[in-house]
């Protein structure tokens, strides 16, 4: 699985003009599901995000993780993220996970989320989603399991 994180002020999810997720001060998160993923790499997954210290501490250095902060967490699933894009001009999505399995996996990922830290927002598996967000730092970072 892949997660893109970034830290931000704020950041919100929305499908037709309607808002279905927003956080304040927290990380951004979209997923991707490949097709070798499984449960065990969804936990992983969501364990690094949330232990990652991308926050400032009290001298300015990235030191905090999101529980520490008490911030928020908004999860979007991004199948675009598992790309092959190491040749030509156009992606290929054959190491991407069936739309089956990748929302299989992201429901799963939400699911045990939520089990596990609070506050959790979702986007919208399989919507066109529009996604605004306030990149603090800019801190942008790309995880991998």
């Amino acid at each position: 699985m892949i997660a893109l994180i970034q830290r931000v002020t704020q950041a919100s999810v929305s499908v037709d003009g309607i808002q279905i997720g927003a956080i304040e001060r927290g990380i951004m998160a979209l997923i991707a599901v490949e097709k070798q993923d499984s449960e065990k790499s969804a936990q992983r997954l969501f364990e690094r995000i949330v232990n990652y210290r991308i926050f400032p501490d009290a001298d300015d250095r990235m030191n905090l993780n999101l529980p520490a902060i008490q911030g928020g967490l908004l999860l979007v699933p991004q199948f675009t993220l598992a790309a092959d894009t190491n040749s030509g001009n156009r992606p290929s999505f054959t190491p991407a996970a069936s739309p089956k399995k990748g929302e299989a996996l992201f429901n799963y990922f939400v699911s045990y989320a939520k089990n596990n830290f609070s506050p959790i927002q979702t986007g919208q598996f399989g919507a066109n989603m529009q996604v605004a967000l306030i990149n603090d730092g800019p801190v942008t970072f790309t995880l991998k399991v």
